[in-house]
């Protein structure tokens, strides 16, 4: 047996901002998820995303600490062009998010923006340019 990749998951200290940040880009996430300590979608393709409150960590590792001095994790949402990307950058920011990279053409060939969750978390926003 090979162990396989099921789940990411997202220690967030405020759940209802974070799930309002996903929801913006488009995950399904059911209406009063925010009243729970744990949450759980499944994403296209079977994988999923979690999210656990800073609580919930601590209830079974009591010595937990919330990560500081950078990103340990990133998510990266594929757009259908190069202007989606840019389109999701204005509406995430418009929105009080905090743009971290604005929109710009990367040498790599992708048009690349990346915007911070409500926990400080990187989010790309990305599409192959041309």
């Amino acid at each position: 047996m090979t162990p396989r990749m099921d789940a990411i998951g997202i220690v967030t200290a405020d759940l209802a901002a974070s799930l309002t940040f996903y929801r913006r880009l488009g995950l399904d996430i059911p209406a009063g998820a925010e009243s729970a300590p744990h949450v759980e979608v499944t994403l296209p393709g079977g994988q999923r995303l979690l999210w656990d409150t800073e609580e919930v960590m601590r209830s079974f590792d009591a010595g937990w600490t919330a990560p500081a001095g950078g990103d340990r994790l990133s998510l990266a949402f594929l757009c259908d062009s190069p202007a989606e990307v840019d389109a999701v950058y204005d509406d995430l920011t418009g929105a009080g998010y905090r743009g971290h990279l604005k929109p710009w053409d990367a040498v790599w060939g992708q048009r690349y923006a990346t915007v911070l969750d409500p926990d400080g978390c990187a989010v790309s926003l990305f599409a192959a340019n041309g």
